[in-house]
């Protein structure tokens, strides 16, 4: 009865959505909170908007995967 919860926090670590979606959270938190951080906001702005956009294609590749397709690579 305890696997599940474990096999769902595993597949919770290989999901390069959850990935993708936490290095966007740190680079947020980052520029916030560390001055001297590299990049201004427009330019963490566009990192976050490339992982969004890269969190949605994986999942349309999923989606499409789910439904008896084959994955595009």
């Amino acid at each position: 009865m305890q696997t599940k919860p474990i096999n769902k926090f595993l597949a919770l670590l290989r999901s390069r959505k959850f990935w993708a979606a936490l290095i966007g959270t740190i680079f947020v938190v980052l520029q916030e909170f560390v001055p001297e951080f590299p990049l201004n906001a427009e330019q963490v702005t566009n990192v976050v908007y490339m992982l969004v956009a890269y969190i949605i294609g994986v999942a349309i590749d999923d989606a499409g995967q789910g439904i008896g397709g084959q994955a595009a690579f």
